[in-house]
């Protein structure tokens, strides 16, 4: 009798009270992967999406043709951005918790991969974050202020009280409006470097993702764009390994990698270590150069853990082991490029320690700015007139009527 089928449904490997268990993840030994030349045809290099590029190893030290022989200032660079992000994180989270804003995201975990990316870029080139990308501001040198007042949705936010915390933008910095409707920025992206390569312009364009993200459609139009017009474009997936309470298997991770996506579509798709530093610059820098070289889009899947939960709504508690991020197998991105620094005789843990509290200092002191620009429970507030802008380049007479019943009722 033949076998009848089955329908298969994906289960993490451990759930609540259980043992974390990590035995699912394929990894490489640090410094093993080859790496190729930027212009190699998408068909020679399929072991990209399967193996992962590594740098750091189990002693701390860089190793191998992916190392991106950074200066140790650029090092230490790195480390304060990462550290800034980790700290803006936490006193956000704290924050909310106070009462003080209504909604957070943190990116414990995942900071390597906005920090070494936007590092490894130009200034010049378009940023399409998602909702776990403060690194990329921080980096960029946006004022903490700026993104405080967009939390609290105040006289000074950004978004005039339009959009929900963390959707934060900047034109001026190169970073597009982050947005809550799941992989738009992707498609987006895509275009942007479509019309940069039409122009003959030597930016491109970079966009990031969830895991669980790339179960949306716009992933994959985004892919087929990129891959028919050969667009100057790195389309990321930071694969988590949990879309909210969704383990990463439901999003098609336990058949092939998501970077194996990317050859399929004839994309070069490229799986990092997402929590170490040195490994992430390097593979985009890679990227990029391809990008501008026009040798084509590339597809990275970032191999990291969300190690918080979701979001301040969320309680991971309720789906995972409550220590399973200190048992994730590839470490603490933070932790991994302090202890190369110290390997290196560049770094301690007394100066960790003193730049750590200087840190915690400036986030202190832009709070206590940003709460002069109004707060949840007290003034200044937005003026409503600003609901009525930005919407029309003309704004029609209805509209202009309401203004003004408002603007009646207020006197």
């Amino acid at each position: 009798m033949p076998r009848r089928s089955r329908l298969h449904t994906p289960k993490p490997h451990s759930r609540p009270g259980e043992k974390p268990d990590f035995s699912y993840l394929e990894t490489s030994p640090a410094g093993a992967v080859p790496r190729p030349d930027v212009n190699a045809r998408v068909r020679d290099i399929g072991n990209l999406a399967t193996d992962l590029v590594r740098v750091l190893d189990d002693e701390h030290r860089a190793v191998g043709p992916w190392h991106p022989h950074l200066e140790v200032t650029e090092l230490q660079i790195g480390l304060k951005h990462m550290l800034l992000t980790r700290v803006f994180d936490d006193r956000m989270q704290r924050t909310q918790r106070q009462g003080k804003i209504t909604f957070y995201m943190r990116s414990l975990g995942e900071e390597a991969v906005s920090v070494a990316q936007a590092m490894a870029l130009r200034p010049g080139d378009m940023l399409f974050p998602s909702y776990r990308n403060q690194g990329l501001y921080m980096v960029r040198g946006r004022p903490l202020v700026d993104l405080m007042c967009q939390l609290l949705s105040n006289t000074s936010d950004m978004c005039k009280g339009r959009q929900l915390p963390v959707m934060y933008h900047w034109a001026a910095g190169r970073i597009f409006s982050i947005s809550g409707n799941l992989a738009t920025q992707f498609p987006q992206a895509v275009g942007w470097a479509m019309a940069a390569a039409i122009k003959g312009e030597d930016d491109i364009a970079v966009s990031w993702l969830g895991e669980g993200s790339s179960a949306e459609a716009d992933f994959h139009y985004a892919m087929l764009f990129a891959a028919v017009y050969q667009a100057p474009v790195i389309l990321n997936v930071v694969n988590n390994q949990w879309a909210i309470s969704t383990f990463q298997g439901f999003a098609g991770g336990e058949q092939r990698s998501f970077a194996a996506r990317g050859p399929g579509y004839g994309i070069a798709g490229i799986r990092v270590d997402g929590n170490d530093f040195l490994a992430v610059y390097a593979v985009t820098q890679w990227a990029a150069e391809r990008a501008r070289r026009g040798a084509g889009p590339t597809l990275i899947e970032h191999v990291t853990y969300r190690g918080a939960a979701h979001s301040t709504s969320d309680d991971p508690a309720r789906y995972r082991p409550k220590d399973d991020y200190e048992k994730w197998p590839l470490g603490d991105p933070v932790e991994r490029l302090k202890k190369h620094l110290i390997a290196l005789g560049e770094w301690s843990e007394e100066r960790h320690a003193a730049l750590t509290a200087e840190l915690d200092a400036q986030v202190v002191a832009a709070w206590k700015e940003a709460v002069t620009h109004g707060t949840l429970g007290e003034g200044p507030r937005l003026n409503p007139d600003t609901m009525f802008e930005d919407i029309f380049k003309d704004v029609p007479p209805r509209l202009v009527r309401q203004r003004e019943q408002m603007r009646s009722e207020q006197t």
